[in-house]
């Protein structure tokens, strides 16, 4: 499955690394894509293992807001 979450308050590489990597640590995570220029991380994930909620919730425990 694929999901595009909205996320307001990158501004940086930094803000790009981790993201990516605090998402790509979850179990059933195949692919992260952080656009810093449009606010967006594209996630591909397997539904069966992780949800989308979960992955959210990662995002937002790095200081980020997710809409």
């Amino acid at each position: 499955m694929k999901k595009i979450f909205d996320v307001n308050g990158m501004s940086c590489g930094h803000c790009v690394k981790s993201i990516k990597n605090s998402v790509e640590k979850l179990t059933g995570v195949i692919h992260v894509e952080v656009i810093l220029s449009e606010g967006k991380v594209n996630v591909e994930y397997d539904y069966n293992t992780v949800s989308s909620a979960e992955i959210k919730d990662v995002i937002e425990e790095q200081g980020y807001d997710v809409k």
